[in-house]
């Protein structure tokens, strides 16, 4: 996913340039450049790709290296559904609100918390699992949903595929549940796409909050500097400008997503949803 100026220089310049990138600014980074930190500063999302089929080989890479995060306790409280059917797609995707990039996708991967796993393995051992009735390990399924998944988009875009998380597919998770036959106890987190990047939409590096504003030093500050924001705005904005895409300021966007329960789409209702599929969450 480097760019082709960015692939020509050497490595300490492209690890420059991979940081300018991504803060838009020269902000100073005194490591050395290698292939897997090319790869996660380089991430972007992808929402077009070409009609060109994702090989099983790398599906199964992905979900090796997936398999590959850490897992508390060892539980490995999560699944995945990879769903390649278009109708059954095209379904899924009238949930998440009809994406362009979910109808483009060859490949939709779903990732679950399955706590219905480690149930079934209590009751043959003769156990109630009482402990899974908790919201710690619904957590904790959640947890390691999330950090299986990006294991895998690292191992994808190393090998030049694109991919575009889908948060959406938690609008009505019973749905979801209901059309990929999940049983008691498992939950849709999201989605994922997965698919090779159309060259004539390319995707761009979105800049990122300047560290001050997300890394505190042995306590917690209490708020970004007004100016970092002020800051950030503008590069977002420079950004949206150069994708063609409306311009609007970060803190705008953060004030319109958490502003109402109607900007939640539906999904102010996942503790009811959640105990319906199975989760007592006590």
């Amino acid at each position: 996913m480097t760019s082709v100026a960015t692939a020509k220089l050497p490595d300490d310049d492209r690890l420059a340039a991979l940081i300018r990138e991504r803060y838009r600014n020269s902000q100073p980074l005194a490591s050395d450049w290698n292939e897997t930190i090319e790869t996660l500063l380089s991430h972007r999302t992808v929402r077009d790709y070409l009609p060109k089929a994702v090989p099983d080989d790398i599906l199964r890479l992905a979900i090796a290296a997936a398999q590959s995060a850490p897992s508390s306790s060892n539980l490995q409280a999560w699944s995945v559904v990879a769903v390649r059917d278009d109708e059954r797609k095209a379904r899924l995707n009238a949930v998440a609100g009809t994406q362009r990039q979910i109808t483009q996708a060859p490949l939709l991967l779903i990732w679950l918390a399955d706590l219905s796993r480690p149930r079934r393995i209590a009751a043959d051992q003769g156990s109630a699992a009482d402990g899974l009735d908790y919201v710690e390990s619904f957590l904790l399924g959640v947890i390691d949903a999330a950090l299986a998944a990006q294991n895998a988009v690292v191992a994808l875009e190393a090998q030049g595929l694109g991919t575009c998380y889908i948060g959406a597919i938690r609008n009505d998770p019973e749905i979801v549940a209901r059309e990929l036959g999940l049983p008691e106890g498992v939950f849709p987190v999201f989605g994922l796409t997965v698919g090779y990047p159309d060259p004539a939409a390319p995707a761009a590096v979105k800049p990122r909050l300047p560290q001050a504003s997300v890394l505190h030093n042995e306590h917690y500050d209490r708020q970004p500097k007004p100016e970092d924001l002020h800051h950030y705005n503008s590069v977002l904005q420079d950004f949206q400008a150069e994708q063609r895409m409306p311009r609007v300021d970060w803190t705008v966007q953060v004030k319109n997503r958490i502003g109402t329960v109607e900007a939640l789409r539906g999904r102010h209702l996942l503790g009811v949803a959640a105990r319906r599929l199975g989760f007592r969450l006590k």
